[in-house]
């Protein structure tokens, strides 16, 4: 399958696979949202965040199920905390939701627009892309964000979570389809896409000329199966491998609060630091204070023969660090940590080693700051802050989509801007070629 029609009205859905017509729905839904007005879309959204709320128990419900197999199949803990909703959490997805609502509309903004020499006024506007499908792992908190964010820039949504989040990815759909239907928007706007196989996912990843973009959400063999193996285009989200690099130049109890906060404030998820890098000249200083602090916060340190030579007299739990320590991306109480010579030294290591996600630098020099900004090509750099900032909510974008580790199109934490595309008008008055 690798084009269709575009008429859902005459569309034949017997005939079709519960994907496929999935799309159709969600094609059609996408019709109906892309003219309508900020303030429908905002009650709308405003209906799903009271719904989340009168409705958690329910929801809380059926993500215990999820966690209790989880549980029993031996699910690393770090994963079992991305798929845990309490009551806390789904009030904290509700306020996300009301955040979105009061964010401006893309949609119609104009991009730029100029009266060209004979007479034409050109605009180029802000559009919904279509309709976007995001497939992602084991946070059915995306089920609501990408709900959300799609609604609020006139896009239709095709949630396609993984089979461990399953019972509550059903429920949080129910209760956002009740919301939006309820509002008099199509329900169809917002739809699971049906089946756990992965016969499901390959059937959304080649559905050309339905679909309109995809997104994944997960780890490193989730994003590259979609980018290899999808006709659909990808909006690629990648993995979190962050540095935190501590300068020459440094406040000392700065740079170990902000390695703590990036590191084990939430170690589970993409914009958690996993390499910790310190300049030579400030190792002795500081790295006995580190590994205290990273000791009493849990964290076993992945270190070069450098770093061990400042661990003797510490409580600091260490193991020699290997080639892949460098690459990998713990979402654990985990962290591999290397001293360098200097900036550029540690820049290095980033360029080779980061997946383009966040990098910090720790440092009182503005003239170490600015290089290291000049320097790194990831999507976010810090100075003198967590990297755990890297985030949409953070950022004041309302929810995520998601954090594009690619250039083209979108890069860093997507918000609204981000779903939309943009189309030219050109009026004129009789004007020919």
């Amino acid at each position: 399958m690798t084009s269709h029609p575009v008429s859902p009205s005459v569309t034949p859905y017997d005939d079709m696979t519960p994907v496929t017509r999935a799309a159709y729905r969600a094609r059609s839904a996408a019709a109906e949202l892309a003219p309508l007005p900020r303030a429908a879309k905002d009650d709308a959204l405003l209906a799903i965040a009271d719904a989340l709320e009168v409705r958690t128990q329910e929801i809380v419900a059926a993500n215990a199920e999820d966690v209790a197999r989880a549980r029993e199949a031996g699910t690393a803990e770090s994963i079992v905390d991305r798929l845990t909703l309490t009551p806390e959490r789904v009030r904290a997805i509700a306020a996300d939701v009301r955040h979105v609502a009061a964010l401006p509309d893309p949609v119609g903004e104009v991009v730029r627009g100029s009266t060209l020499p004979n007479g034409i006024d050109l605009r180029q506007v802000r559009v919904p892309l279509g309709v976007v499908g995001i497939i992602y792992e084991a946070r059915p908190n995306v089920t609501v964000d990408a709900a959300a964010l799609c609604l609020k820039s006139g896009n239709a949504v095709l949630l396609r979570g993984s089979s461990s989040a399953y019972a509550s990815n059903t429920a949080l759909v129910r209760v956002v389809r009740d919301a939006v239907g309820g509002s008099g928007l199509p329900a169809d706007s917002v739809q699971l896409v049906p089946g756990e196989s992965r016969d499901s996912v390959r059937e959304l990843m080649r559905a050309r000329g339905l679909v309109d973009v995809l997104i994944p959400r997960g780890g490193a063999s989730l994003i590259r199966t979609v980018v290899e193996e999808s006709t659909v285009p990808v909006i690629e989200t990648g993995t979190g491998n962050c540095h935190v690099y501590v300068d020459a130049e440094t406040d000392i109890d700065m740079a170990v609060e902000i390695l703590i906060n990036s590191k084990a404030q939430r170690p589970s998820v993409c914009n958690a630091a996993e390499t910790l890098l310190v300049h030579q000249d400030v190792a002795a200083a500081f790295l006995p204070r580190a590994l205290d602090a990273l000791a009493d916060a849990g964290v076993t340190v992945h270190a070069d023969e450098r770093t061990l030579a400042h661990a003797g007299d510490t409580r600091a739990t260490v193991v020699p660090a290997t080639t892949e320590d460098w690459e990998t991306e713990y979402l654990s109480y985990d962290i591999a940590a290397a001293v360098v010579d200097s900036l550029d030294a540690a820049v290095a290591h980033i360029r080779l080693w980061s997946s383009g996600h966040t990098e910090a630098i720790v440092t009182t020099s503005q003239a170490a700051a600015r290089r290291f900004t000049r320097l790194v090509d990831s999507t976010t750099v810090a100075v003198n802050a967590s990297t755990r900032f890297t985030d949409g909510s953070q950022f004041g974008f309302g929810a995520e989509i998601g954090i594009s580790t690619q250039k083209l199109h979108a890069r860093g934490p997507m918000g609204l801007p981000e779903l939309t595309s943009t189309k030219y008008i050109v009026t004129g008055d009789g004007n020919i070629r």
